[in-house]
């Protein structure tokens, strides 16, 4: 197979991956984001994260993308969870959820799993908006002693959240922007 031939089916497959992923869970109307902030149009993660077909080639995508340095991955909860477990298995790294609030029994930890002290760990993450949720959880990863290599997501949404977390000292990778993902049939057919 020649280079050229591979690099169009690699296309192909981003392609079809991005048209899979908004049928499944671009939403309009009028939504507010985590951010706070008001959008007419949402990315519901958990369309596109529970179905197998999806979640099995965003792992592979997602995969293809993680330096050869990362020692481990880190999912924020909840959403997240699924994202990085499928990662996990695609690639045999260990990985760590990232809890909102420590829970106040048990434990009590912000980090579900082993951390060790220095380890190189990468966020996973769904869908970036202003990037708040994502430096949350780096923040944990670090006072928990990892250090972050950064964060790679599905989709920025492009409302502010690559600045936000370049500002940070991080780097932000997404396997889509909003303006390069389809526009969905159901907009499609109302021009």
């Amino acid at each position: 197979m020649t280079a050229e031939l591979v690099f169009q089916n690699t296309a192909e497959r981003s392609r079809e991956l991005a048209q899979d992923i908004v049928s499944a869970a671009h939403l309009t109307g009028d939504f507010v984001l985590s951010s706070g902030g008001r959008s007419s149009y949402y990315f519901d993660k958990y369309l596109f994260e529970t179905k197998p077909t999806i979640l099995r080639r965003l792992a592979s995508a997602l995969a293809e993308r993680i330096p050869a340095s990362v020692d481990r991955l880190a999912g924020p909860e909840l959403g997240a969870v699924a994202l990085v477990t499928a990662v996990s298995l695609e690639t045999g790294l260990p990985f760590v959820i990232v809890r909102k609030a420590s829970k106040g029994y048990g434990t009590s930890r912000f980090i579900e799993g082993e951390l060790h002290r220095g380890e190189r760990v990468l966020i996973i993450e769904d869908i970036i908006s202003t990037g708040s949720e994502a430096l949350k959880a780096a923040a944990q990863v670090e006072r928990a002693g990892g250090d972050i290599t950064g964060i790679l997501a599905v989709i920025d949404r492009g409302h502010g959240g690559a600045e936000n977390i370049s500002a940070a000292g991080y780097r932000l990778e997404a396997l889509y922007d909003r303006s390069g993902l389809p526009t969905p049939d159901h907009e499609r057919s109302n021009r």
